[in-house]
């Protein structure tokens, strides 16, 4: 679906982000703080985590609703 591949590419962007945000502070050690990155790693987890659930809460929304006007489900 339209909402499956919108999901995956916002989380493929984030996680880009991530990885680069991760190397920096990996080999500069002073890109910023430890406790910005850490923020860092919670936000991009949660927002991955948020993207795709609510796109598999509406890709079920949608094929719940494809069923009852197909008349598979009451």
């Amino acid at each position: 679906m339209k909402v499956m591949k919108v999901a995956s590419i916002i989380s493929g962007v984030v996680f880009l982000v991530y990885a680069i945000i991760l190397l920096v502070q990996v080999w500069t050690m002073d890109a910023m703080s430890w406790e910005t990155f850490i923020k860092l790693t919670i936000t991009a987890g949660v927002i991955i985590v948020v993207t795709f659930g609510l796109a598999m809460l509406y890709r079920e929304y949608i094929q719940e609703s494809e069923m009852k006007k197909d008349k598979y489900i009451d």
